[in-house]
C-alpha cells in the first residue's frame, strides 16, 4: 500500500495503525475546500512558474473531475485514502500523472487541512447565523401577535412581577442576537489564510500566500507559519459560540417544557412539532425543547473536550489536532437543527391567553406597586417593603384577599387598591428597557433596527 510518505519506509502501515488514525470517515466534509484550496495552490504554484500553463489545466481539470465524481457518488475511495486529502491527491495524480504528482509541491497536510477548516468554518459559520436570524425573525413576529397579551415574569421560578408576553419573546431574542454577533465575530478572526506555511516553517519555492489567500476570498495570510499550522483557536472559539447558543436555546426550551405543563398551562403545542407517549394515551410531550435543552450538555461537552486537546500541545502541528473536526462538525449540526426545530414549534405553538393573564393578576404580584405607591408619597422604600410585605403575610395567613386588608391600611386606601386591579400592574412597567406597553415600543424599534443591520452583515457574508 502506497502512503504520502512510503520513500521514508521500508514497510507498509500496519491496519491497526491505519484504523485508529483515518479520519476519512468524518473529514470528507471537507471535499468542496480541499478542492477550493487545490485549486488556488495550483494558480499559485503556476503564478511561481513552478507549474507550467499546461501542466496546470490538467491538474485543474483533474480537480473539477474528482469534484463531479465526489458529487455524484462515483468517487472510488482506497484503502490507502487516510483523509480526505490524501483521496484527493491520489485521484488526481491518477488523472493527470506526473502533472497530478506536483500537487503537493510546496504544501503540507498541516497547512492544507487548516486551510481547509477555515474555509469550511467561515462558510458554515454564517449558515448558523442565517438559521439564528430565522429564529429571531419568529419570536418577532410571535411578540407583534402577542399585542398587550401579559404574563408573570418571574424570579427563582416564583411570580414576581407581571410583563408582556412581547417582552418576554424578545428577551430571548436579544440574547440570541449576541450569539450572531458572536458567530460573527469570530468568523472574522478566522479569515486568515494558514496555506504557504508549509508543515511549519513555510518553503524554500517562491510561493505566494499573500496571492493564494485572496484567490480563496481571505483578506490576508499568516504572519507566523508556526502559528499558522497549530492555531485552533477559531475552533474553540466556534464551539464555545455554539455552546452558548445552545444555553440559551436550553432556556427557551426549558420555559416551552414549563409553559406547556397543566401546572402552567400558557401553551398548547402543534401537533407537528409534538409527540406521544408509547404507553400513555392522554400525552403530548415537548420533544423539541427536552432535546435543545439535553443537547446543550452535548456542545459545552465538545467545547471542553476540544479545549483539553489544545492545551498540552507544543508548537507546531501534532496528530492530536485531528480532534477538532468531530466535536465542531457535530456542535453545528446539532446548533443548526436546534434552531430549525426550535422556530417551527415556536412559530406553531399556541398561547394561552387566560392563563397567563389570570396567574400575572394575582394581587401578590402587583406587591411592588404597592411599595411603590408609598414611595411615591413619601414613604422610604425600605419602610414601603415593610408594610406590604406585612399585608401580604397577613392575607395569606389568614386567607383576607389583599385587596381588604389595602383599602383598610391608612397609608393605601381606595386609591391603592385600583393598582390590584386585572392588566393594571403590566402598564406601570415604564422604565426604558421595562415589560409594559410604553417602554416596549421603543423596545421593539430598536429590535428591529438591530435585526436589519444583522441581517446586511449575514448578507455581505
Amino acid at each position: 500500500m502506497s502512503t504520502l510518505w512510503h520513500g521514508r519506509f521500508e514497510g507498509g502501515p500496519a491496519d491497526e495503525l491505519l484504523a485508529f488514525t483515518v479520519s476519512l470517515p468524518f473529514d470528507q466534509r471537507l471535499a468542496s475546500d480541499d478542492l477550493a484550496g487545490s485549486r488556488a495552490h495550483v494558480r499559485g504554484l503556476a503564478r511561481a512558474g513552478i507549474l507550467s500553463v499546461d501542466e496546470a489545466e490538467r491538474v485543474l481539470e483533474a480537480l473539477d473531475r474528482v469534484e463531479h465524481e465526489l458529487h455524484d457518488g462515483t468517487f472510488a475511495f482506497v484503502p490507502s485514502d487516510e483523509d480526505i486529502h490524501t483521496a484527493v491527491e491520489r485521484r488526481v495524480t491518477e488523472l493527470a500523472g506526473a502533472a497530478g504528482a506536483k500537487l503537493h509541491t510546496g504544501r503540507s497536510r498541516n497547512d492544507q487541512v487548516a486551510t481547509d477548516l477555515r474555509l469550511f468554518a467561515r462558510r458554515e459559520l454564517l449558515g448558523v447565523a442565517r438559521r439564528v436570524l430565522a429564529l429571531q425573525d419568529v419570536l418577532l413576529a410571535r411578540a407583534d401577535e402577542a399585542g398587550d397579551v401579559y404574563l408573570p415574569g418571574y424570579t427563582h421560578l416564583q411570580r414576581a412581577q407581571p410583563v408582556l408576553l412581547a417582552h418576554h419573546l424578545l428577551a430571548h431574542g436579544w440574547a440570541l442576537g449576541r450569539d450572531l454577533d458572536r458567530l460573527l465575530a469570530t468568523r472574522t478572526r478566522l479569515d486568515v489564510s494558514p496555506l504557504g506555511a508549509g508543515a511549519l516553517a513555510g518553503s524554500s519555492l517562491a510561493l505566494d500566500p499573500e496571492g493564494v489567500a485572496h484567490d480563496l476570498g481571505f483578506p490576508t495570510a499568516f504572519a507566523n507559519s508556526l502559528d499558522a499550522v497549530s492555531d485552533r483557536d477559531f475552533v474553540a472559539e466556534a464551539l464555545f459560540d455554539l455552546a452558548l447558543l445552545g444555553v440559551h436555546l436550553s432556556r427557551l426550551g426549558e420555559e416551552v417544557v414549563l409553559w406547556s405543563t397543566e401546572e402552567f398551562g400558557f401553551l398548547r403545542l402543534d401537533d407537528a412539532y409534538a409527540t406521544g407517549s408509547s404507553m400513555l394515551p392522554q400525552k403530548k410531550n415537548p420533544d423539541i425543547a427536552e432535546l435543545a435543552r439535553g443537547k446543550s450538555g452535548r456542545l459545552i461537552g465538545n467545547l471542553t473536550g476540544v479545549l483539553a486537546t489544545l492545551k498540552g500541545l507544543p508548537l507546531a502541528y501534532n496528530r492530536d489536532l485531528q480532534e477538532d473536526k468531530e466535536p465542531f462538525f457535530d456542535s453545528l449540526d446539532q446548533a443548526n437543527r436546534a434552531l430549525v426545530a426550535l422556530a417551527g414549534l415556536i412559530a406553531t405553538s399556541t398561547f394561552v391567553v387566560e392563563a397567563m393573564q389570570a396567574a400575572a393578576d394575582s394581587p401578590t404580584v402587583a406587591a411592588t406597586d404597592l411599595a411603590e405607591h408609598l414611595v411615591a408619597a413619601g414613604m422610604p422604600f425600605r419602610d414601603a417593603h415593610a408594610v406590604v410585605g406585612g399585608l401580604v403575610r397577613t392575607a395569606l395567613e389568614q386567607g383576607t384577599p389583599l385587596a381588604d386588608l389595602v383599602v383598610a391600611h391608612p397609608e393605601l386606601g381606595s386609591a391603592a387598591r385600583e393598582l390590584l386591579g386585572p392588566g393594571v400592574a403590566v402598564t406601570r412597567r415604564t422604565t426604558p428597557g421595562g415589560g409594559g406597553p410604553v417602554p416596549f415600543a421603543a423596545q421593539r424599534a430598536r429590535f428591529v433596527a438591530q435585526l436589519e443591520i444583522d441581517r446586511a452583515r449575514v448578507a455581505e457574508g
